[in-house]
């Protein structure tokens, strides 16, 4: 008999499994969730007739085999770096595996693996990356159906605060997804095209370089260049573009306030501090600098409600700056119960049709319930979930290490998110 295994119930579970355990008692089938805590397992359960908590910590290798044994499909939600883990193992029990990360070195290696033993290993099946590629491809795809040659494309995803959520925030802003991967953002170099040449932003620049972007009915927001947006050229079949840029969106002055922190050095994560016990978060920031700190009233006014100015202890014992600016800024920027999260995507289309030059602008926003059903945990969850029933019922033919540019994932896919209110708006001129 099928099973589901969902692995992680952390802050972007919750519309997954609530999706799954629905999908599970209609079909009869089993939806294990595994998590270090198994008492955050028992909570996403719930109760429901065909779920299942277990503790899961893939370190315990025989553990973490027994498992995943009998799971035609699993959902991984844990960190990044240990998808490989769970993808070695998914080839030894014949598991089919879905992820929301990026794909990397050591899972694209599994290819010809995973291929071999007729299992698809789909990453990059979430918002951004995820919902961005889907979203795309269908346009792209319908513009060459229709003849015309596309010249450009940008787009831009973040995850933001409602407007009604904490007014008095001028960040607009809070952890909605993994914290240490928001004070780790940008530090590799970004890579992209931009009007036939090619570009490269080192981290020191990065929040420096910024493209206005406008959605219509939300307003104004700063992108900043996401990773290396060269390598989906080929992945989107863009090779004759000019332009090609992949980022992340913020609100307007985020972007000049967080690149204090980026030149002070908070985001280091190569050394531990000394003190950091009897550290205040004054401390902390002075430690970067002789002297006054030398900023923009904007900037100052971001960095003291964040209260990194203050002489609140900092409460760790040790840390690296960016474990300690982590720290810091979680005692403001975590979800209170009532706060209501903001997903906002927005992609550019340029292209050529009857010798005339045409753009089209599409874009997508959803604002969360509350700090469990955030509009994050849905957008990165449901993309998650569809697929995974969709491999559950013989929908899905493809098989290796694949992120889902096909129009045998995206079409299915994206019309199960229309359904659930999740789609994008169109405008042309």
């Amino acid at each position: 008999m099928p099973s589901i295994l969902i692995l992680g119930a952390g802050r972007s579970s919750s519309a997954l499994i609530s999706y799954l355990l629905k999908f599970g008692e209609a079909s009869s089938i089993e939806v294990t969730v595994g998590d270090v805590s198994l008492q955050a397992a028992r909570e996403r359960i719930a109760g429901a007739a065909w779920g299942k908590a277990i503790e899961f910590d893939i370190n315990k290798v025989e553990e973490g085999r027994k498992a995943i044994v009998g799971a035609s499909v699993v959902v991984s939600l844990i960190p990044a770096h240990l998808h490989p883990s769970v993808a070695k193992i998914c080839l030894e029990t014949g598991s089919h595996l879905l992820t929301a990360s990026y794909v990397s070195d050591e899972m694209k290696s599994l290819d010809n693996a995973s291929k071999s033993k007729s299992l698809l290993f789909l990453n990059e099946c979430g918002l951004d990356p995820g919902i961005d590629h889907m979203s795309a491809m269908q346009v792209m795809d319908r513009i060459r159906s229709e003849g015309g040659k596309i010249t450009s494309f940008e787009s831009f995803t973040g995850g933001l605060i409602a407007p009604e959520t904490d007014p008095s925030n001028p960040w607009r802003y809070k952890f909605t997804w993994n914290a240490r991967n928001v004070v780790m953002a940008g530090q590799s170099t970004a890579k992209f095209l931009r009007n036939g040449e090619y570009k490269y932003i080192p981290y020191q620049q990065l929040f420096t370089r910024i493209t206005p972007v406008t959605v219509p009915g939300y307003g104004e927001y700063e992108g900043y260049a996401n990773r290396d947006s060269l390598k989906y050229l080929e992945t989107y079949g863009l090779h004759n573009v000019n332009t090609m840029l992949r980022g992340t969106l913020r609100n307007k002055g985020f972007c000049s306030a967080w690149n204090v922190l980026v030149q002070l050095g908070c985001c280091d994560d190569t050394y531990e501090m000394e003190g950091v016990n009897t550290m205040s978060h004054g401390d902390f920031l002075r430690s970067f600098v002789e002297g006054e700190i030398s900023i923009g009233v904007e900037e100052r006014k971001r960095l003291e409600w964040s209260g990194l100015f203050s002489n609140e202890k900092i409460g760790l014992a040790k840390g690296t700056p960016a474990q300690i600016l982590e720290h810091i800024l979680n005692k403001k920027w975590k979800l209170q119960p009532d706060d209501k999260d903001l997903v906002v995507m927005w992609h550019r289309f340029g292209f050529e049709q009857n010798g005339k030059k045409k753009t089209i602008e599409a874009s997508l926003t959803g604002t969360g319930t509350d700090s469990v059903n955030t509009a994050m945990a849905k957008t990165v969850g449901l993309p998650l979930a569809i697929a995974a029933r969709l491999l559950i019922q013989g929908k899905i033919g493809q098989r290796g290490v694949a992120i889902p540019v096909s129009r045998e994932i995206y079409e299915p896919v994206l019309a199960e998110l229309k359904s659930l209110g999740i789609e994008l708006q169109e405008t042309s001129y």
